[in-house]
């Protein structure tokens, strides 16, 4: 695995308690009800570190639903796309903030062979498979209990999916524990096994906007992806079995610019999907895999993983009749996903590194979000 930021996760190892109280002793994490869903009440945590920053969590589909840091001046806001109530959340996007499995990302004609066995899943996407299905974990209320590691909010969601859930096979065992430390980090740990062979990508689908949520644009943010490849696809965004160097294209974030400086040239895979909406191939040589900048603000954000891939999407979809937090609406380009995952189409694509999962084995993956000014 590569190095990551380990004296926090060293930490959390040591001290680790589990608390089944509403809120932590000294008030780190608040537990309310925020709805129900399917006959199964829906909480709200609200975790708070030291700095008074807020991270807000919710047990339906184990969703990112509010980070409020500061800018350079001290002013916090709100940076991801969430609701106000729970029942914007149930009629609006499935994704804002959720994880997203069985296969996060797109499986073509929504097939994969396994041992000479074809599934079929459910169809969402055009011709093909996103993100798990219409049922994936996106859509279904996760088990949830408040983990207290001495000051350092935490909270573990869990969830069984079903043999054939969404036409995958296997009974799955998945969590993710969230912590919120001290530095301003989001520290995601998944874990998944299996009882039978099937195949796992698993993600968080979080909107980020540095200027606040529904506040303008993120064409000024300043994008750097440690990556020297990315993956073409199709009109129907499948990969097309390309691995391509960004060098030379407008896909070269290698060195810090600006998302828009490029989005709008004369290029194929822009074409492609209307924006940037492509799995990056990432060097994995540093620690910090992407930067974002946002310059007024200040505000600069860091992805760190053990994962071989980021998909960065550029909100191109996003068009203004989804209404967010304060009736704010959700504009064209108004956010972006890092998500970091395995290559999309992984079981259809034999030269992809393989997403299988067997029976014994655990799949465990960690992602760091880091929240900073400069």
């Amino acid at each position: 695995m590569k190095k990551s930021n380990l004296r926090t996760v060293i930490l959390i190892g040591a001290v680790l308690i589990i608390s089944s109280c509403k809120t932590t002793s000294d008030k780190s994490i608040k537990k309310e009800t925020f709805g129900i869903h399917q006959g199964k009440e829906v909480y709200l945590f609200t975790l708070k570190n030291k700095q008074e920053n807020v991270l807000k969590l919710s047990s339906f589909g184990a969703r990112i639903v509010w980070i409020e840091v500061p800018d350079k001046n001290g002013k916090k806001v709100n940076i991801t796309f969430g609701y106000d109530t729970f029942e914007e959340m149930i009629k609006g996007d499935p994704y804002y903030g959720s994880i997203v499995g069985r296969y996060a990302n797109r499986i073509a004609g929504g097939k994969f062979n396994l041992d000479g066995k074809e599934f079929t899943l459910s169809i969402n996407n055009g011709p093909n498979s996103l993100h798990g299905g219409p049922g994936g974990w996106h859509s279904v209320v996760w088990d949830s209990e408040i983990i207290e590691t001495g000051g350092i909010p935490a909270v573990k969601f869990t969830y069984l999916s079903p043999d054939m859930e969404e036409g995958y096979p296997g009974t799955v065992n998945v969590e993710v524990l969230y912590t919120w430390t001290n530095n301003n980090e989001i520290i995601i740990n998944y874990k998944c096994t299996t009882d039978r062979k099937t195949v796992i990508n698993v993600t968080n689908h979080a909107y980020f906007n540095l200027h606040g949520s529904g506040n303008k644009d993120i064409l000024d943010h300043v994008l750097e992806i440690k990556a020297s490849n990315f993956i073409p696809v199709d009109a129907t965004l499948i990969p097309t079995g390309e691995i391509r160097p960004v060098f030379s294209t407008p896909f070269d974030f290698t060195v810090p610019r600006m998302i828009g400086s490029g989005i709008d040239e004369d290029y194929d895979q822009l074409r492609a999907g209307n924006g940037y909406d492509h799995t990056f191939v990432l060097d994995n040589l540093d620690e910090v895999d992407v930067t974002l900048f946002e310059p007024v603000s200040g505000r600069f954000m860091e992805v760190i993983t053990d994962q071989p891939a980021i998909q960065f999407y550029c909100g191109n979809f996003l068009d203004g009749s989804v209404i967010g937090y304060g009736g704010k609406p959700y504009n064209f380009r108004s956010g972006l996903c890092l998500e970091t995952q395995h290559y999309p189409d992984s079981p259809n694509q034999p030269d992809f590194p393989s997403t299988l999962l067997n029976p014994g084995e655990t799949f465990s993956s960690r992602t760091i979000y880091r929240f900073s000014v400069k």
